[in-house]
């Protein structure tokens, strides 16, 4: 019986598509890109993404090439991309940034109208529909992480189109996976306890500091060092998820390490409860989209589709790192902020820029990703702290960056 099949069935059942099981969404990604992508291959995506995922394209062997966005939700806005652009790449790679969908109708005519793959990042968008089919259904492939909404912390989903298809990643999943370990398997079991111990206890705020003082974070700011020069020799051995495994691994770092009973046990309790955490983010997602900093593209959806049971609703604020420091003080870390954007994080040496970037750079800099399951908690800090809602300026281009260096910083 292949390896995390029952976990891949749940999957398969939810989705009605082939689900192959992995220890993470990011390996998962890299199971499709080097499946449906060349070495040497472009790949049109969105800059407003974790740096991980560059890293994993990176891995690949691929070019990414930064998208114009919607400056509401940070995903890819295919009618500013241009058309010497789209004839120029060989993939399309979704984001479904929060949970708020890409635009997957549009990307998938161009994508057919071009004979190239779509594929979905779909690692925030369990349970998110467009025009009643889920995401993770309009590509070729999708994938799909556990560690997000059912904060499982391990294990991931590739979805895709056949049997045949999901028995060729099955093999090429086994020859990446490293060998169980009982420590690995306990550290990966115990993790999102102790996680729920620390918000059940009320120790948000003083577990979070003391992990800043004692550097026990992988990250400084909202992104992971470049290290460009190691990262350009890295670069000579592509395609090679081992090359890149300093990058890929940050935040996560058994993300192909092959689960024993013990954790995929765990995965099967938690993922029987998706359907109630999807809709207690519903409903805070119906919360949220009601407060003034909730982005258009949140109220939007709402209006026409339901609330969405997003992962992080996009609110969008000014000052934004100053307030994202005092909602410590709230019990509230506001993770998952791609800032700044990845062409500027990165430069053209390892990404090819956005010919249209200011978008982006907006967003990103603006953009507070709240949990809806925390969102009354959410809603009192940030009037209590007087937060103001951000709006772009139609008088004035937004400022370019110097070459190499973060913007909004």
């Amino acid at each position: 019986m292949p390896y995390g099949s029952r976990l891949a069935a749940t999957m398969t059942r939810r989705l009605g598509r082939e689900c192959v099981y992995t220890p993470s969404a990011r390996l998962a990604l890299y199971l499709a890109l080097r499946r449906w992508c060349r070495p040497g291959a472009r790949v049109l995506m969105s800059p407003v993404n974790d740096d991980v995922i560059l890293f994993v394209v990176l891995a690949a062997g691929l070019r990414p090439v930064q998208a114009p966005v919607s400056m509401w939700d940070g995903n890819i806005a295919p009618a500013a991309v241009p058309e010497s652009t789209w004839r120029n790449v060989d993939a399309v790679l979704t984001t479904n940034l929060y949970g708020m969908p890409d635009r997957v109708i549009e990307l998938r005519r161009r994508c057919e109208g071009l004979g190239i793959p779509l594929l979905e990042d779909a690692a925030h968008a369990i349970g998110t529909h467009v025009d009643g089919q889920p995401i993770g259904t309009f590509g070729k492939a999708a994938a799909f992480s556990l560690s997000k909404h059912v904060a499982a912390m391990a294990g991931g989903f590739l979805a895709v189109e056949d049997a045949r298809t999901r028995r060729e990643l099955e093999l090429l999943r086994d020859d990446l996976l490293e060998p169980a370990r009982l420590r690995t398997d306990l550290a990966a079991a115990l993790r999102p306890l102790a996680r729920s111990a620390v918000r059940t206890f009320h120790l948000v705020r003083p577990a979070w500091r003391t992990m800043q003082r004692l550097g026990l974070l992988e990250r400084d700011d909202f992104r992971m060092p470049l290290h460009a020069p190691r990262l350009a020799r890295s670069a000579r051995e592509a395609p090679s998820l081992t090359a890149y495994e300093p990058w890929v691994r940050v935040d996560l770092h058994d993300f192909r390490s092959r689960h024993g009973a013990l954790v995929r046990g765990q995965l099967r309790l938690r993922l029987a409860g998706l359907d109630a955490n999807l809709a207690r983010r519903r409903a805070g997602t119906a919360l949220l989209s009601g407060t003034a900093w909730a982005s258009p593209a949140l109220r939007d959806r709402s209006t026409r589709d339901g609330p969405p049971p997003v992962f992080r609703a996009p609110l969008l604020v000014h000052d934004r790192d100053a307030l994202v420091e005092r909602l410590v003080n709230h019990g509230v870390v506001a993770g998952y902020i791609y800032d700044p954007p990845l062409d500027d994080y990165a430069g053209p040496e390892f990404v090819e820029p956005s010919p249209a970037p200011s978008a982006a750079r907006w967003f990103a800099s603006h953009v507070l990703p709240a949990d809806p399951l925390l969102a009354r908690r959410i809603t009192a800090a940030l009037t209590k702290e007087q937060a103001t809602t951000a709006y772009p300026s139609l008088l004035a281009p937004l400022p370019e960056p110097t070459p190499g260096t973060p913007l909004g910083k």
